[in-house]
């Protein structure tokens, strides 16, 4: 009989925020994998549980996780956790868990934490539907690219961002998707946890003036809908895409979405304008 992999959360900041199951899950397990054993000893020494530890911290994943394999297959189970948070979710652990579904096993989620549902839950904007990116491009054309594809984009907006990189992705922000509300989460359930509410712009100068530290979370207004669009601005933004080698129909139901309009007079017009 074969072991079970469980994806464990764990606390994002505060030790604290862990769940009774989680801490169950990790003293019943015969082993816990963890993207970075010098970081989870804290975790496990604070709830003092001791169990053998396999690391699997950047490229050790690739060939650490055939050993975590290897015991599975062998009827141990085995807690996957990361540094921070649910793995696999802008975290290590996705090639372990693609891996042991490939081969059958079984996989057992164990929920806790979440920086996204967080920032999200005292952000005071739309979270009916909200579109999670996770850490955009770190070269700055890519990024500003990813940006520019997630302009018209009418759901909340959901980043992660590191701290080397907050300003500049914060500057990208502020002048690709404009005077939108925002927020910033930084430091989420630590000691120093800080929320800044605003526009991009306004956001981006309290940053410059703060103590920049620990990870962030961004999230953004959608492109909102209006009711008697300027057909102009619309009709440049269907041949902004089109330019991205988006097709005629495409660019057009995109457009048509954020502004509200008919796509057959749209398409029409776009004809037309040529």
């Amino acid at each position: 009989m074969t072991g079970i992999l469980y994806i464990v959360a764990t606390p994002i900041g505060n030790l604290e925020d862990i769940t009774l199951r989680a801490l169950n899950t990790l003293r019943i397990v015969d082993v816990i994998a963890a993207e970075d054993t010098r970081h989870s000893i804290k975790l496990l020494n604070h709830y003092q549980i001791a169990k053998p530890l396999i690391s699997y911290w950047g490229e050790k994943e690739k060939t650490k996780s055939e050993e975590v394999l290897s015991r599975l297959r062998s009827g141990q189970s085995v807690a996957l956790i990361s540094d921070a948070g649910t793995p696999g979710i802008s975290d290590p652990g996705a090639v372990l868990i693609n891996k042991a579904l490939d081969e059958g096993l079984e996989v057992v989620p164990i929920p806790g934490p979440s920086a996204v549902t967080a920032a999200l839950s005292v952000s005071g904007l739309d979270t009916d539907e909200f579109t999670f990116i996770g850490f955009l491009p770190a070269k700055v054309s890519h990024r500003r690219k990813k940006l520019e594809d997630l302009r018209l984009e009418p759901r909340t907006l959901v980043f992660f961002e590191a701290p080397h990189r907050i300003l500049e992705t914060l500057d990208d922000i502020s002048e690709i998707l404009g005077d939108r509300l925002a927020v910033l989460a930084s430091e989420v359930t630590k000691l120093h946890e800080a929320i800044f509410r605003g526009s991009p712009e306004e956001i981006l100068r309290k940053t410059e003036q703060s103590t920049i530290a620990g990870e962030y979370v961004i999230a953004v207004e959608g492109k909102k809908s209006v009711k008697q669009p300027a057909s102009e601005d619309a009709l440049k933004e269907i041949k902004s895409l089109m330019k991205k080698g988006l097709g005629r129909k495409d660019a057009v139901k995109r457009v048509a979405a954020a502004y509200c309009v008919s796509k057959k007079e749209l398409y029409d017009r776009s004809l037309a304008g040529e």
